[in-house]
């Protein structure tokens, strides 16, 4: 008799072994952007030039503005500059009011921008005559000559600073001291040395009015020889300055 042989009851399949997950690597950052660097310099380069603007602002409000780029290249061309820093006090009134009725009769009027004159200047296709006082001052003390966008464009954040923490009288004091009258001749003291071997502060209408005519080109034109033009522009001048003293045009900057 064949026994049969028991069979032995099949195992139960165990638990199938859990399948270990991918260890998943945190992505390595991202290179910092160039442009975005770039971008980080330049706005501390422009808050570094702009700090230090503001402090020779606040500094030339107080103390005389030393040589500037221009008379520094004049006195390289010429061998040396004639210049002699005056305050207010020793300035004729009328030559304040002479040098406002020439180059910027709304002086008194605007914060830096005669903006009428900037609109007229533009339908007539030509820029002259919508620089104003004050827009000169910074372009004298602060910054250089020629019609570049970048000088224009630093001349137009520049000049509402130093409408801010000037006063007119200031910003006028400043001018007249640091205008060129003849070649190599700067400020009203040395002009009317130059011209008429007198003081600033005795110039007479007259004598104030013929600098004036001389400003916006003083290369070309003379106070002491005046050509029929400078004549012309004289005679404009005093009615000019006698006209802002009586309708107070001239009352920001006179005591």
């Amino acid at each position: 008799m064949t026994g049969k042989t028991a069979e032995k009851p099949a195992e139960k399949p165990g638990p199938a072994p859990r399948k270990r997950k991918a260890k998943v690597e945190a992505p390595a950052p991202l290179p910092r952007s160039r442009f975005r660097r770039a971008l980080r310099w330049l706005g501390r380069g422009l808050g570094a030039v702009a700090g230090f603007y503001l402090v020779l602002v606040l500094v030339f409000s107080i103390v005389p503005p030393p040589i500037n780029l221009y008379q520094m290249s004049e006195a390289w061309r010429l061998g040396g500059i004639d210049k002699d820093w005056v305050s207010w006090e020793e300035i004729a009134p009328v030559a304040g009011r002479s040098a406002v009725a020439a180059e910027d009769a709304n002086f008194c009027n605007h914060w830096g921008f005669d903006m009428t004159a900037i609109r007229e200047a533009i339908e007539a296709g030509s820029n002259r005559g919508a620089s104003t006082i004050s827009q000169q001052v910074v372009k004298n003390v602060f910054l250089w000559q020629g019609r570049s966008w970048v000088r224009k464009a630093m001349e137009a954040m520049l000049t509402p600073v130093v409408e801010l923490f000037w006063s007119k009288q200031r910003i006028l004091e400043v001018y007249l001291n640091v205008a060129e009258f003849d070649d190599g001749v700067f400020g009203i003291q040395a002009a009317a040395q130059h011209y008429f071997d007198v003081d600033a502060k005795d110039l007479t209408a007259l004598q104030a009015a013929r600098l004036a005519a001389v400003l916006p080109d003083p290369k070309n034109r003379s106070a002491s020889k005046p050509s029929s033009f400078v004549k012309s522009r004289t005679r404009q001048i005093i009615s000019g300055a006698e006209t802002i003293a009586a309708d107070g045009r001239s009352a920001c900057f006179e005591d």
